[in-house]
């Protein structure tokens, strides 16, 4: 009975032993200083319309061992539009467009993501805004990871993808040429 019970404690031991390690979580610091979520669109195909989302926030899993069980998750206050014009954000945040009193938060939630083996990798994921979700693919760049001067541990990374604004119920008539928008997100994250 002694002898069972010894080689079943060793058995358990070896099977916490030999569990695969879970992926560090990272929360974004999205504090307007290390974390940026921009976009742009074009203004009548002569210029640009630059913006930003000020107020979001999230948090995501990733093993450099195992990057393809990564995972993130943000939530953005779509209220929080900046195109540095205030007039245009007032008319942003209406009915035409993001119709922010109807639809206060817009969210992003992985599904999936395939590494490329060189820091870079596709990720898949749900994307929802304006009441609507679609699938969204945002190819991703790792920048870097280390310690950082207050005893933490960061890791950041970019990502770019663009969505089409008729997908996600928003058919106000910009033109041809403004049919899409461009976004260029700048994660960086603290490890928990």
């Amino acid at each position: 009975m002694k002898t069972r019970s010894l080689i079943t404690a060793a058995l358990l031991a070896a099977g916490i032993q030999a569990a695969p390690a879970q992926a560090a979580e990272y929360v974004i610091d999205s504090d307007k200083a290390h974390a940026f979520i921009e976009f742009r669109i074009s203004h009548l195909g002569y210029s640009w319309v630059i913006g930003t989302f000020e107020d979001f926030e999230g948090r995501f899993e990733y093993d450099p061992d195992r990057p393809g069980d990564a995972s993130i998750e943000v939530e953005i206050d779509p209220a929080s539009v900046d195109t540095n014009h205030a007039e245009r954000d007032k008319h942003l945040r209406g009915e035409d467009f993001l119709h922010v009193e109807k639809y206060p938060e817009a969210r992003f939630v992985s599904t999936d993501y395939q590494p490329d083996g060189d820091g870079t990798g596709t990720l898949e994921g749900e994307l929802t805004l304006h009441g609507e979700t679609r699938p969204v693919t945002i190819e991703v760049t790792e920048l870097g990871a280390g310690e950082d001067p207050w005893g933490g541990y960061r890791r950041g990374f970019e990502g770019t993808t663009s969505i089409k604004l008729r997908d996600f119920g928003i058919d106000y008539d910009l033109g041809p040429a403004s049919r899409e928008v461009h976004l260029f997100l700048t994660l960086e994250g603290i490890r928990q």
